[in-house]
């Protein structure tokens, strides 16, 4: 065993496991809409927040920063997002989508949003039931840590490509940890109430928040949405 061509082996077979853990990292990823209480250790999201920080970025200008809630701040935000949903205070941080919405995009937004409403027990034209299953959205979807990435405003698209690079790194190393997420970019539709609760300055855009813990069982769990051939 302790042969030179024994060592080659066993050193391909951890390379080989290693690729696997890095596909099944990636493919097996899908966005959890339903957390366990379960507290997570700062060390840990720091740890996440370091590693993440290897995505590349053009000229390696690092444009990302982060606001990480939890606890009492977490509430507080989640209360203030609903004061304003009451109080129709919508404020979009920047357009996400053309307001009309052409094929084939719009065919996946809706087969996606149909197949969850399934998975929740909610019929298509039951929309009062709909719009508290998108609020469960301001609750992180029960999870412990909110995560809220922002840039500077005045940077432009190539910022944005490095920031959701960075964000990807987030969400496949949280695995690595035993963690799942979920990118929320509707809260970025009460962005200046998000400004506000967090101390956000004006001169910095929310790019998108993200819901971050430990995955319960639950059918919207299930979900695995469809992907284009390649």
């Amino acid at each position: 065993k302790n042969s030179p061509s024994a060592k080659v082996k066993l050193q391909n077979l951890k390379k080989s496991e290693l690729k696997m853990n890095v596909t099944q990292a990636i493919t097996e990823r899908h966005s959890i809409r339903r957390f366990l209480p379960k507290e997570v250790s700062p060390d840990i999201i720091k740890k996440i927040l370091t590693d993440a920080s290897r995505a590349p970025s053009g000229t390696n200008t690092q444009p990302w920063k982060v606001t990480c809630v939890t606890g009492e701040k977490k509430e507080q935000l989640s209360r203030a997002i609903s004061d304003a949903i009451k109080n129709d205070q919508a404020n979009l941080e920047y357009q996400y989508m053309p307001s009309k919405l052409r094929e084939p995009y719009i065919s996946r937004k809706r087969k996606v949003g149909y197949t969850l409403y399934e998975l929740y027990g909610i019929s298509r034209d039951d929309y009062p039931a709909r719009k508290q299953a998108m609020l469960r959205n301001f609750e992180f979807f029960g999870a412990p840590v909110g995560l809220f990435f922002r840039m500077d405003r005045d940077l432009l698209y190539g910022s944005w490509l490095d920031m959701g690079m960075f964000m990807q790194n987030v969400m496949i190393l949280a695995r690595a940890h035993g963690l799942e997420s979920c990118p929320q970019q509707a809260w970025c539709e009460f962005g200046s109430t998000v400004h506000k609760v967090l101390d956000i300055p004006e001169d910095e855009i929310i790019i998108s928040g993200m819901s971050l813990g430990y995955a319960a069982k639950a059918p919207e769990n299930t979900l695995i949405s469809e992907r284009v051939d390649v």
